[in-house]
């Protein structure tokens, strides 16, 4: 019988630790260049509405809470 040469896998050495498929890097790697950008451009854009503030009246903070939002509708008084 001839003898059969054996693979480099089949030798019994093997390497350290598995690394990530070079696709998954190059992902992650985008991804986070894509975060980098998105956070600088809406650094840059500022606060989406400083002068916003509520439409409620009296001092509630804006919560918009008055009973004459709905007209016919009760507020859970039973009536």
């Amino acid at each position: 019988m001839a003898d059969i040469p054996m693979s480099p896998r089949s030798t019994g050495t093997t390497r350290g630790r598995p690394l990530p498929p070079p696709a998954l890097c190059g992902f992650l790697l985008l991804l986070m260049l894509l975060f980098a950008v998105s956070y600088a451009v809406g650094s840059a854009a500022g606060p989406v509405a400083p002068g916003l503030h509520g439409t409620g009246s009296g001092g509630n903070g804006g919560s918009g809470g008055g009973d004459d939002d709905m007209p016919g509708m009760s507020h859970g008084s039973g009536e």
